[in-house]
């Protein structure tokens, strides 16, 4: 009995952190929030269907590979071109060393400087590095709908 409170305790406590894992770049928000959901299936009162927990999983990896391209989607979806495209991989990657502003300010910058050394003008480049922001804003909306998705889940099997 012991063992199942700790369950629902730490599913929460995975749920929570990776709900704030979805605007915080050093905690991976869905990955924990599965894990809550994994760890609730541990329960006695909870039995997710294989199928359940396999999908959940994949849908998490799709977050997880989304989360990366969406910034360079958005910067071609705004007028970015291949310079830009490349641009805001580069400035993805150089974010990451610094984050947590890095992972807004590098596919932005990237995606900016890239067209600029296309020849494009600065309106044109501002808007491709604009529609990275943008894409970057859709990753983690969609980050935060499905760890709200696991959140409402563990909330219906306790309630």
């Amino acid at each position: 009995m012991a063992v199942e409170y700790l369950l629902y305790i730490l599913s929460a406590i995975c749920m929570l952190v990776g709900l704030a894992g979805c605007v915080l770049p050093m905690l991976p928000g869905p990955p924990l929030s599965w894990l809550g959901m994994l760890l609730l299936h541990f329960t006695d009162r909870v039995d997710f269907s294989v199928t359940e927990l396999v999908v959940s999983a994949l849908v998490v990896v799709a977050t997880l590979v989304l989360d990366y391209f969406t910034p360079m989607i958005g910067a071609k979806k705004f007028g970015g071109g291949k310079y830009g495209n490349w641009g805001c991989v580069i400035g993805t990657v150089a974010g990451l060393f610094f984050m947590p502003v890095g992972l807004i300010v590098g596919p932005f910058a990237g995606a900016v400087i890239g067209e600029l050394i296309a020849g494009k003008p600065m309106s044109a480049a501002l808007k491709a590095g604009f529609g990275s922001f943008v894409g970057f804003l859709f990753g983690t909306l969609v980050k935060l709908a499905v760890c709200v998705y696991f959140i409402v889940r563990y909330v219906m099997v306790m309630v």
